[in-house]
């Protein structure tokens, strides 16, 4: 069976279980390279999953012939160039979210990825798990009727608590709307369709934040996101839609689900940033809900990576990966407008639109995932 070679680039938190899924559950993709600036955390990967090489820089890694895709795991202010690199190189490239800190950044990497034949994909890959895939099929089957608004609501009391390395969070490019609402966007947009205007409202609730997780407990975070942000959207088609995410507050009724109303029943989608979970429909002439097991693969466990096999197996099979580099960049020109309104208080339009990609294979490997 053909592979493609991954070279990983950034070795912290997530990429442990990006080499879980590419190593262990993949077969399409074979990880034969990875650098991280800090050289024991690419050492201890490599370790950890038989990883043959541990490159000094990332030159090293781009210059190796045999590698398919370089996979960039790291800090978002490093997107951009890093996967400028990697384009210019002749690398496909797939990157975590957000694919760049600004628009116009992520337009010139879209362009020069069609100018050179090369695929460009970015996280969030939520989205192709079961769960949000389950929830597209009744959509797109006319269970609840025409869509017409949603809703979600993401209130935690922040990373700080949990994350090893929190700063970042804070900081452009992350806060919720980056590193949060980002999954809620993208599943919006994979779900319903282009957004095609936005209007943001935040607030920066606590200028300082203590870190209480370990091994930097005690260190203050200087904050320079909003924590406490709503986003308001207008999608094609007249889908009004609403993200309420904040980092402030650790107590709350409200599930962290998307509900989609339409004009014939109501959908209850998975967690949106996960990939597990049963969908709840409730038609208008129902009396109860009913539970919608996952009819999809990628719906068992956190399958983080199969945003990357799906572009290994676009690349074998000749098509194009279903994680697009327009719906990239359509989430991040929605992330950007909201970001825009939040500081002056006008909506404003999307100008970057896409084309839905077809759903995943149902049933395929379920044994696996």
């Amino acid at each position: 069976m053909e592979k493609k070679k991954i070279g990983m680039v950034g070795c912290g938190v997530i990429s442990e279980i990006y080499l879980k899924t590419l190593v262990e559950v993949s077969e399409l993709t074979e990880v034969v390279a990875v650098y991280d600036v800090m050289e024991s955390n690419a050492k201890l990967r490599a370790e950890q999953f038989g990883i043959k090489k541990v490159c000094t820089s990332y030159e090293e890694l781009l210059a190796m012939p045999e590698i398919d895709i370089v996979v960039i795991l790291t800090q978002p202010g490093s997107h951009y160039e890093l996967c400028k690199k990697a384009l210019l190189a002749g690398k496909h490239t797939y990157v975590e979210k957000p694919l760049a800190l600004e628009v116009s950044q992520g337009a010139e990497l879209v362009r020069l990825s069609k100018e050179k034949g090369l695929e460009l994909c970015a996280a969030p890959d939520t989205i192709l798990g079961g769960g949000v895939q389950t929830a597209r099929k009744l959509i797109e089957d006319g269970w609840i009727g025409e869509p017409k608004t949603c809703f979600t609501h993401l209130i935690t009391g922040g990373p700080e608590s949990w994350h090893p390395n929190p700063a970042f969070l804070y900081h452009k490019g992350a806060g919720p709307l980056y590193d949060a609402a980002v999954y809620y966007v993208a599943g919006i947009a994979y779900l319903l369709g282009e957004v095609e205007s936005a209007y943001g409202m935040g607030r920066i609730t606590y200028k300082e934040r203590m870190i209480t997780s370990q091994p930097r407990y005690g260190e203050m975070i200087n904050v320079e996101v909003p924590t406490d942000m709503f986003a308001f959207m207008k999608i094609k088609g007249g889908v009004m839609a609403l993200i309420h995410d904040s980092y402030d507050f650790p107590s709350t009724t409200q599930k962290q689900q998307l509900e989609i109303l339409g004009t014939e029943g109501t959908l209850v989608v998975p967690v949106v940033d996960q990939f597990f979970g049963e969908a709840l429909v409730k038609r208008n002439h129902d009396t109860e809900w009913t539970k919608i097991p996952p009819v999809f693969p990628y719906c068992k466990n956190n399958s983080r990576g199969v945003g990357v096999i799906d572009m290994a197996a676009a690349l074998i099979e000749g098509r194009k990966p279903r994680l697009s580099a327009d719906l990239a960049q359509h989430t991040l020109a929605v992330m950007e407008a909201v970001s825009m309104s939040i500081e002056d208080g006008m909506p404003h339009k999307v100008e970057y639109g896409f084309e839905q990609t077809p759903l995943m294979n149902m049933g395929v490997r379920e044994g696996l995932i």
